[in-house]
């Protein structure tokens, strides 16, 4: 058995592009909130002199994670910053000296238990790469006392169209992916590990399979390809068997989910000590001249980064930063690049006009229930669309409204082209409202 979904034209024109490099940036603005949660007061001010990972922000928040300079230069500025959700927060501005020096703190951490890795981790200013940003040293930093934690989940189905930069990881690092898996699994004596990869990825569950072949504990799990696989609720139960229930975490149910590019990450940063400073990036779309995945450093302009792959400004209508069913349409080109973007893509007019997040023009509801059949977690988008049209809090609760995971799929298949995503994103804002 397993969750309906729906099956998406995946159009990985950039799988077997081998990463690029971008040159250093003459600038970067490092923002502040790069993660689920609180984000990070500066540590540094207009004048000062940094380092290439050199702590820049933190916050004694429970739910954050600190940030760290990818260049070597001077603050120029400490400034209030637009995010994409309408929200402001303080982002550091630094000019590079071209130098790249290395901060002197930089070295690899001593880690002999669980504590001593859940400290590293967070110091290392991880989040999830896989787009959520949720700060990785929390899902790693479970009470014993309160779960059994038996199974970790590595998350490397990467189901969205355009996106292949967990594949070009398992292609270009596997090891990393390997050594990260087992440290984990033993420091926190995690009993299974199951590698979930969509079947349209034969390379990828090649290699992996290839470099577990001698270990009984790591299982290759080779899932059906279909949309969306890759959210963690659907991918833990496709692994496990196991499902997520509503108000748990899958920690609640045994299960620690980690995205496949986030554990690679904290291999190196085991090995060398430096932190999260850069991340691998997509970039795709029928505006794009050169399709590619980049190696990126945070806070680069994401304008630097579209001319790099000959996108064509004069046609591009528009600019999604993610995937084309759940990314967000970006404001503004010269906005910095940030830890939890994976991908970009660029759309001519009529392109764009197809997106499912873009439907115009939408009419009745001709209650075929396609949208039912679609939603993975069986909800009834429809009814959900009139009790929030009705301001009806009560059945939108009744409805399981904070189930839905906002994964697009019921806005896809409707032949109406109702906005029944949009509106279950603002219903679920409204339930949880007083």
């Amino acid at each position: 058995m397993r969750l309906n979904g729906i099956l998406l034209p995946h159009k990985k024109r950039t799988e077997y592009s081998q990463t690029k490099i971008l040159s250093l940036p003459e600038r970067v603005k490092i923002c502040m909130s790069q993660h689920m949660g609180a984000p990070c007061v500066p540590l540094v001010k207009k004048g000062d002199l940094v380092k290439v990972g050199q702590k820049i922000g933190d916050s004694e928040a429970f739910m954050s994670c600190p940030v760290h300079s990818s260049v070597s230069g001077e603050v120029v500025d400490v400034s209030e910053m637009l995010l994409a959700n309408g929200k402001t927060c303080k982002a550091v501005e630094i000019q590079c000296d071209g130098q790249q020096t290395m901060w002197e703190g930089i070295k690899p951490p001593h880690i002999n238990d669980k504590k001593s890795l859940v400290d590293a981790v967070r110091e290392s200013g991880c989040c999830g790469l896989g787009g959520a940003g949720f700060p990785t040293h929390i899902k790693l930093n479970y009470d014993e006392n309160k779960v059994n934690i038996d199974s970790l989940v590595i998350n490397a189905a990467e189901c969205e169209p355009y996106i292949t930069s967990d594949f070009r990881e398992m292609m270009e690092n596997p090891e990393d992916v390997i050594e990260g898996i087992k440290t984990i699994r033993d420091l926190l004596k995690i009993e299974n590990v199951y590698i979930g990869i969509e079947d349209n990825k034969p390379k990828a569950i090649e290699k992996m399979k290839e470099l577990t072949e001698n270990d009984g504990y790591i299982k290759v799990v080779k899932l059906k390809s279909s949309y969306p696989q890759g959210a963690e609720k659907v991918i833990a139960y496709s692994a496990t068997g196991r499902i997520i229930k509503e108000g748990s975490l899958p920690s609640d149910h045994g299960i620690i989910v980690m995205n496949v590019s986030t554990i690679a990450f904290i291999n190196r940063y085991i090995k060398t000590g430096m932190p999260l400073i850069s991340r691998r990036v997509t970039v795709d779309g029928d505006a794009v001249g050169r399709p590619c995945n980049v190696n990126v450093l945070i806070g680069t302009s994401l304008k630097e980064l579209l001319e790099f792959a000959l996108v064509d400004f004069d046609i591009m209508e528009k600019l999604i930063s993610g995937g084309p069913m759940m990314g967000m349409c970006m404001y503004d080109m010269n906005a910095p690049l940030s830890k939890t973007n994976n991908a970009f893509l660029a759309f001519k007019a009529k392109s764009a006009s197809k997106l499912p997040l873009l439907y115009k023009g939408q009419t009745n509801c001709i209650r075929c229930g396609k949208c039912i059949d679609a939603c993975p977690l069986g909800l009834m988008p429809t009814e959900l669309e009139k009790a929030y049209d009705r301001r009806d809090r009560e059945m939108l609760n009744k409805l399981k409204i904070n189930l839905c995971m906002n994964c697009g799929s019921c806005s896809y298949v409707c032949p109406a082209k109702r906005s029944l995503a949009e509106k279950n994103q603002l219903a679920k804002g409204f339930a949880l409202s007083k």
